[in-house]
């Protein structure tokens, strides 16, 4: 009986840890802050940025160039492979934009083009989507640069993003880093400095890192970045003073030409359809932008996001239907196994 226990147990052991283990692959990928030149960590290639003559700032990590209307020129990247093996770089050109956090991206988003943009930066700039370079060799990536024909102030910005293509098996599991380097590009045909201007879009309900939020998107109509910004929102009932929701957020920047979508989170609370009204001020410097906007949150709309609300469903507690299903599937096949090894003992027991 006692070799009959000691054959059950294992198999009891396999069965729960088959049950809760599973084979995750996630792959998170980095942005390596750059300067003149870069070195990737993981020790595949580095780069080393070529200044042209029209670079206006000598001393930073990013090409800054004074051109003029309809001028063309090409630029260099200078890619450098130290391994001993061939690779392939991805290039990526983004024009700048703005996320929720007042903070400039100059890589590849879903954010789309605000509506002030006049000219696109990846219309102006143009490179090899990929490029190979040899073992232990240098290879130029080169940036052909053809300005509007039309003269224009302020500033068209835009990123290189330059990327070594990795191959992932398909059974890869964990967590994989990739690396990726990131190169400013800022084009203007004068030093004129824009004085800013902002425009309020919309305010609508939404969910914000999978929470119940209010977002209120407001855009950056000049060709001009707009620094050090402060926000401060309000979010109050459409027919009240009383303020449900605030927020405050200093030190956020907007890219030129540009939109942002920013969130006020309703602090784990469920979304009540219903009008509202949101009062929002926004300051830079001297300059000062305030409006009081309604709008409105619809059934469908509160009802959609209360289901997808991370916090309102740990809220609902553990699912206990769930649980006993699995205890009981569990518990059957236990029986099953049980079942089997003791027909087989018997009949052993029998032959002998």
């Amino acid at each position: 009986m006692k070799k009959e226990k000691n054959f059950l147990f294992p198999l009891f052991l396999l069965y729960i840890v088959s049950l809760f283990s599973f084979g995750v692959s996630t792959y998170a990928e980095e942005s390596v802050s750059t300067e003149n030149e870069g070195t990737d960590p993981m020790g595949g290639f580095n780069y080393q940025v070529i200044k042209p003559e029209n670079q206006l700032s000598k001393d930073v990590g990013y090409f800054d160039l004074l051109m003029t209307a309809s001028q063309e020129q090409l630029v260099e990247i200078q890619l450098i492979n130290d391994s001993a093996n061939e690779m392939i770089v991805d290039v990526s050109l983004n024009g700048a934009k703005t996320n929720g956090n007042g903070v400039i991206e100059h890589g590849p988003t879903a954010m789309e083009d605000d509506k002030s943009l006049k000219y696109k930066f990846n219309d102006i700039v143009s490179a090899e989507s990929e490029i190979t370079i040899p073992a232990n060799s240098v290879v130029p990536l080169k940036l052909n640069i053809k300005m509007p024909e039309v003269s224009f102030d302020g500033k068209i910005v835009g990123g290189i993003q330059l990327k070594q293509r990795v191959e992932h098996p398909e059974d890869q599991t964990g967590i994989i880093n990739e690396y990726a380097y990131m190169i400013g590009m800022i084009l203007q045909e004068n030093e004129a400095v824009l004085e800013p201007d902002l425009i309020l879009n919309k305010v609508y309900a939404g969910l914000a890192n999978y929470r119940n939020a209010v977002f209120v998107n407001f855009s950056n109509i000049v060709a001009e970045y707009l620094e050090d910004m402060t926000v401060e929102v309000q979010v109050m009932p459409g027919d009240s003073e009383e303020v449900l929701y605030d927020v405050k957020k200093a030190g956020m920047r907007m890219a030129p030409n540009s939109y942002i979508d920013f969130p006020v989170t309703m602090n784990g609370d469920r979304m009540e359809p219903g009008k509202y009204k949101a009062h929002i001020l926004v300051v830079s410097g001297e300059k000062r932008w305030e409006w009081t906007e309604n709008f409105a949150i619809a059934d469908e709309e509160a009802d959609k996001f209360n289901g997808q609300d991370v916090s309102l469903v740990q809220e609902r507690g553990i699912d206990w239907k769930l649980i006993a299903g699995i205890v009981g599937t569990a518990l059957a096949l236990l029986i099953v196994i049980f079942l089997i090894v003791h027909t087989v003992s018997n009949k052993k027991k029998k032959k002998k």
